[in-house]
């Protein structure tokens, strides 16, 4: 096929130009070197955040963010009424998915959480479905997942590191993962036109819903409006 190397895996995405590629690309990079300048730097207390009367919502940020990197989501939510919890074991995120989802766990059964809703970011969507397939996974309403590798991302291949390189679409893992499809109709994935990581795409088959963005990405959408539309839609019905 014209325009595409032999044996090469196909794009999820539609041509871009490769001129508006480039400038989400340098925009995205520059929302996450500010979010992990303000994440290094912050100082609130999560506790802080806990309170509330509406559905608990609990954060699962991607690799290597901690939690502070999605604050500007946590402090919207609580401000809505929602009692937000962070897992601050977690770190800076760099333990296996399976890992990641039992200290995930240990979280919602220490704090009674019932009803829950998962907001995760890239490596936290695969956590998140870890925890919702797993013992307690009674325990979560839905996931709203941003930007998460569902199928995978073939550059994962070409980092040395072990918390990257998990993210290949031939991880075993991962691909026990997917076929777990029994908990896909309580998630919803949202994701950008183009995401510079994740080149085949974050469609979820089988998903409660798949909300394709008009604008490229993998990090400065956590920051678009209509990610916050698609949490209250499921938190707030």
């Amino acid at each position: 096929m014209k325009g595409r190397s032999h044996g090469s895996a196909p794009s999820a995405y539609p041509r871009i130009a490769v001129w508006r590629r480039l400038s989400w690309w340098i925009a995205d990079y520059a929302y996450a070197a500010y979010w992990q300048v303000r994440a290094a730097l912050g100082r609130r207390d999560p506790a802080d955040f806990r309170t509330g009367v509406l559905v608990p919502v609990i954060i699962i940020p991607g690799v290597y963010e901690t939690w502070r990197f999605m604050q500007p989501l946590v402090t919207v939510l609580h401000g809505r009424g929602h009692p937000v919890h962070v897992v601050e074991t977690l770190s800076n995120n760099r333990r296996p998915v399976l890992e990641t989802a039992r200290l995930v766990t240990e979280v919602m059964v220490e704090q009674g959480m019932t009803d829950a809703v998962i907001v995760a970011h890239s490596k936290g969507g695969l956590a998140g479905k870890a925890v919702m397939t797993g013992t307690e996974g009674r325990r979560v309403r839905a996931m709203i997942a941003v930007a998460a590798p569902f199928g995978g991302s073939r550059y994962a291949r070409l980092f040395p590191a072990r918390s990257v390189r998990a993210f290949a679409p031939s991880d075993p893992d991962l691909l026990d993962l997917a076929r777990r499809r029994e908990v896909n109709d309580r998630i919803v994935s949202v994701y950008a036109s183009f995401d510079p990581h994740i080149p085949e795409g974050s469609e979820l088959a089988g998903a409660r819903k798949n909300v394709r963005l008009d604008t490229g990405g993998h990090f400065r959408i956590l920051a678009d409006p209509r990610v916050l539309d698609e949490i209250a839609a499921v938190a707030e019905a």
